[in-house]
């Protein structure tokens, strides 16, 4: 008997417990395998598992738009570019239920001379990897479990803007390197620690490198261009790109996320809205009429919802701003994405100016 039939001969609330405390970047991989584990690991009892274990948690990051201001104006290096990072985790006490905002104090970035790294998650790892207004091949680690910044392999060749993807058990860097066709892109391999080069996109795709945000939809490496309303996708294993337009109107780079394999944006006039792969055109996710239009958001998965995040004043003239939260159910059938929206939850507040820049999900 195979591997897979002795796995699925199990009952499952075996079956979930195993899997809960096997790595969440591992899921996509186990899902190809068969049926039953693609159901399995799909299953809101395996996330209600992992939930009480505390495997998984958001990292929001801030960055104050005053202090980024004097940076750019004094253009000295110093505290301008300080980020703010606090994690949104169940509670103790009540892990099925509550969520707490708590400030990551031991998350200083060491390389004070990089304003804005290229920031991604990797299992409990979060990756930062240097090079925006200067060249650089410099890449930190930080890991969620220690609390502690580590410096990792260099990049083969100093990048500086430039899209990045995690994609299998690779984390990919495209563009931000012009002077030979080998080098526009390589590959982290995460078994390895090494990079290699990897293939290099298709010709006339040079606007993937200042794509803003980056997410990683169908095994390829996406990014979202806000001035052109397109999303450029790169694939690692030809290199080639496919384009697709964005609706035209404004979103945040932080109002982003993909989950299950979906793509999802959110914009300020139609709300949350999924890109509908086979169709190849956008679609609003149905049911949440009753959530309110905000400006400032964050999304990332979270237990198999979407924590979806936003800034609000409590009153006008305020030196503080409301940081609240909803989490949404999403179910998909033959007529769309369907949301289930939780009520409002007040998580804390953030002085005022302070701007949203990355939403990760951290999972071990």
């Amino acid at each position: 008997m195979s591997p897979p039939s002795q796995f699925s001969s199990l009952h499952k609330d075996i079956a979930w417990s195993i899997l809960a405390r096997v790595p969440k970047r591992l899921y996509p991989i186990l899902a190809c395998v068969s049926k039953n584990l693609l159901s399995l690991v799909r299953s809101p009892e395996i996330h209600k598992i992992r939930s009480f274990l505390g495997k998984d948690s958001v990292y929001i990051c801030f960055m104050h738009i005053g202090s980024l201001l004097a940076k750019t104006l004094s253009n000295k290096d110093g505290v301008g570019h300080t980020l703010h990072w606090f994690t949104l985790r169940r509670t103790e006490t009540n892990p099925s239920e509550e969520n707490q905002l708590v400030s990551v104090n031991d998350l200083t970035f060491p390389d004070h001379a990089e304003p804005k790294p290229s920031i991604i998650a990797c299992g409990p790892e979060i990756f930062f990897i240097s090079g925006s207004y200067v060249p650089s091949s410099t890449v930190w680690i930080f890991d969620s479990r220690t609390g502690e910044f580590r410096r990792g392999p260099s990049m083969n060749v100093r990048r500086s803007f430039k899209s990045v993807g995690f994609v299998g058990s690779k984390i990919y860097v495209v563009g931000g390197y012009l002077k030979d066709e080998i080098h526009q892109a390589e590959s982290f391999d995460l078994k390895t620690q090494t990079w290699e080069p990897a293939a290099p996109p298709s010709p006339n795709q040079e606007r993937l490198a200042f794509a803003s945000p980056t997410v990683s939809l169908d095994r390829k490496v996406c990014g979202l261009m806000y001035v052109a309303a397109i999303t450029i996708c790169y694939d690692p294993r030809d290199g080639s790109c496919e384009v697709f337009d964005l609706p035209k109107d404004r979103w945040w780079e932080t109002g982003v996320c993909v989950m299950d394999n979906v793509l999802y944006v959110y914009y300020v006039r139609f709300g949350l809205m999924w890109y509908d792969t086979g169709m190849k055109l956008w679609r609003v996710v149905n049911g949440l009429d009753d959530m309110k239009k905000v400006r400032s958001v964050a999304m990332a998965e979270y237990y198999g919802k979407m924590a979806f995040l936003w800034k609000d004043f409590a009153f006008v003239g305020c030196a503080t701003e409301e940081v609240w939260c909803r989490m949404i159910g999403l179910e998909r059938s033959e007529e769309g994405i369907k949301g289930t929206a939780e009520p409002a939850q007040l998580m804390g507040s953030v002085p005022r100016g302070y701007m949203l820049q990355h939403c990760l999900s951290v999972s071990e």
